[in-house]
């Protein structure tokens, strides 16, 4: 009896880890009160925001951010009552980058319309589908009991999601050079935004029972331990496919995701760094390849090296083809701004043209809260990827720590390659930013992957309460017969 633990407590090493000491109800407490800070931020952006532009704050302010609040506090109660032990630090975040998101769509609204009354404006399709997003979360979090329910559709999943992968490259027209919408009638969404999430479960399921396998050191070149050959079957399926989505789709952004989150995935599998090796060198030849070989791709990669070559280089009051000013814009957006920023609703990044709504939208992040503003949304990024790690080192099964890691991983690698884009420091890709920028299919997608984390943090809160069996209990014969044993054939 003396080796039970008293209900709702946490065991000491595991409660150190963890952080937090106290039963699941101090969690929750926590989490609500980090959730009415978040709204506090958002509400004080929004205002910021009307003060800036209109001189005054509007009749709707308070349903806007009532709105908000109410949204955050139906999600929380939905995580109190099924997943009690979650992390109370994945909500909060989520909430304040998803308010944050929405403020800067309605400002960036208000420049737009200003411009000209007639401009179709985003906001109100955004609220809306933030909307959903919360009811889908709220959804999964109350169906899906455990986490390792996903295993049992693991195959399902995996062929419905390379359908979805390539149905763009047959069933869409290009959009801004690339296909990665599907439209019915006036509907349209991006499938590779889901089926990200889809692979991931997929990727956690077959790393897990591939792993011994795939752990196997072939040979050492220049003192790195290369896999076998007979084992780099997967890699290469995987790598074609990311490149037919490059190639056929010119996708750049999603196939590096696709490709990436595998790799790190199957490095946290077998801890050999020849994976990591080979995995990039596969990602620079496909890179170089489709550089070469894919127009669209191929307009990207000399707008990153030459940003100005749209205003510099004009023939006949044309610019050269397939040349954007967009990375030029942002970058002088991102200059303007300085270490302060110039204020919400003061900046000019709406020069950036529609794209600002999208992807673009960190650069008035980084124009109007300046760099010390653009780093605190950089770092919210990164803690919630970390609470995503911290949960894959608490889980106690392999198909959850891979998934939580997983989700980790391709959030940090979706967030790289649209903030590497914007500042110019690799060629630009297109994908959404997460929470932040403006698409229904990204932000449903997004709260489907805080729906996870949520339930697999619970999961690891739950191992936590679980006292470790006595190994004595396992045996056929006791301790005492074994140490008895032991003693009478050291004696003989």
């Amino acid at each position: 009896m003396g080796g039970r633990r008293a209900a709702g407590s946490l065991p000491g090493a595991a409660a150190r880890a963890s952080g937090f000491t106290g039963p699941p109800a101090k969690k929750r407490n926590l989490e609500l009160l980090l959730i009415l800070f978040a709204i506090a931020i958002c509400g004080f952006a929004e205002a910021s925001v009307e003060l800036a532009i209109n001189d005054k704050l509007p009749s709707s302010f308070a349903t806007m951010v009532g709105g908000l609040a109410v949204l955050a506090l139906v999600a929380h109660l939905v995580v109190r009552q099924w997943a009690a032990y979650a992390d109370p630090l994945i909500l909060p975040i989520s909430i304040l980058l998803t308010g944050l998101g929405l403020t800067l769509i309605h400002r960036l609204d208000e420049a737009t319309v200003k411009q000209n009354p007639h401009n179709v404006t985003m906001a109100s399709g955004q609220i809306m589908w933030t909307v959903i997003a919360i009811a889908v979360f709220a959804g999964f979090v109350v169906w899906v009991k455990h986490h390792r329910v996903l295993q049992r559709y693991t195959y399902l999943v995996m062929a419905v999601s390379l359908v979805m992968l390539v149905a763009p490259a047959f069933f869409s027209g290009d959009t801004y050079g690339a296909r990665r919408w599907i439209r019915l009638g006036p509907l349209s969404f991006q499938p590779g935004e889901f089926t990200k999430l889809a692979i991931i479960v997929f990727f956690a399921s077959y790393l897990m029972a591939n792993r011994d396998a795939l752990a196997l050191v072939g040979r050492k070149i220049m003192g790195i331990s290369l896999p076998r050959g007979r084992n780099m079957g997967p890699v290469l399926v995987i790598w074609a496919v990311s490149l037919v989505v490059l190639v056929a789709e010119s996708d750049l952004g999603t196939s590096m995701i696709f490709f990436g989150a595998f790799i790190v995935m199957l490095y946290i599998a077998t801890e050999r760094t020849g994976w990591l090796v080979l995995g990039c060198g596969m990602a620079l030849a496909g890179a170089v390849a489709a550089g070469t070989l894919v127009s669209h791709v191929t307009y990207r990669v000399n707008n990153w090296l030459d940003p100005m070559d749209y205003y510099t280089h004009v023939v006949n009051g044309q610019p050269p083809l397939g040349s954007s000013p967009q990375l030029a814009q942002s970058l002088f957006a991102l200059a303007n701004g300085g270490f302060t920023g110039t204020g919400l609703g003061l900046g000019h990044s709406i020069l950036i043209g529609f794209a600002s709504r999208s992807d673009w939208i960190l650069a008035t992040v980084g124009e109007e809260l300046g760099t010390a503003g653009l780093m605190a949304v950089l770092l919210l990024y990164m803690l919630l990827a970390q609470r995503g790690m911290h949960t894959a080192i608490r889980l106690t099964d392999p198909f959850g720590k891979l998934l939580a890691s997983g989700l980790a991983a391709t959030l940090i690698l979706q967030v790289f390659v649209v903030s590497g884009g914007v500042i110019g420091l690799i060629p630009q890709t297109g994908k959404a930013l997460p929470f932040l920028a403006q698409g229904g299919s990204s932000t449903v997608a997004n709260w489907i992957m805080v729906a996870l984390l949520i339930k697999l943090s619970d999961a690891a809160g739950q191992a936590e309460l679980t006292a470790p069996q006595d190994p004595a209990e396992t045996l056929t014969i006791s301790a005492e017969e074994i140490a008895a044993a032991r003693a009478e054939f050291g004696a003989a």
